[in-house]
């Protein structure tokens, strides 16, 4: 999600404790962004690992309804001992 792109906004009221408004203040100064702007990352973020928590369970939904075959894993991970480099 591309988020720097110039759209309309809506003003939202959202109420904070006073110790998190100072942290998010503390990284605002840091990071050279506006409070807002740091929200605004903040709620794309919490956006994001919703679709992807979302993609994992229909991932794991897959797989549940549809197990991959044994002799496929084995030869996986067959090859994938042969071929994985040395760390």
């Amino acid at each position: 999600m591309l988020y720097h792109m110039v759209m309309a906004r809506r003003e939202v009221l959202v109420q904070l404790d006073d110790a998190l408004v100072a942290k998010l203040d503390e990284v605002a100064k840091r990071t050279e962004v506006s409070r807002s702007e740091l929200l605004r990352r903040g709620a794309l973020a919490v956006l994001q690992a919703d679709e992807w928590a979302r993609a994992d369970e229909r991932l794991i939904k897959g797989y549940t309804k549809h197990p991959p075959d044994p002799a496929l894993l084995e030869a996986s991970r067959r090859l994938a001992a042969e071929t994985a480099p040395e760390w």
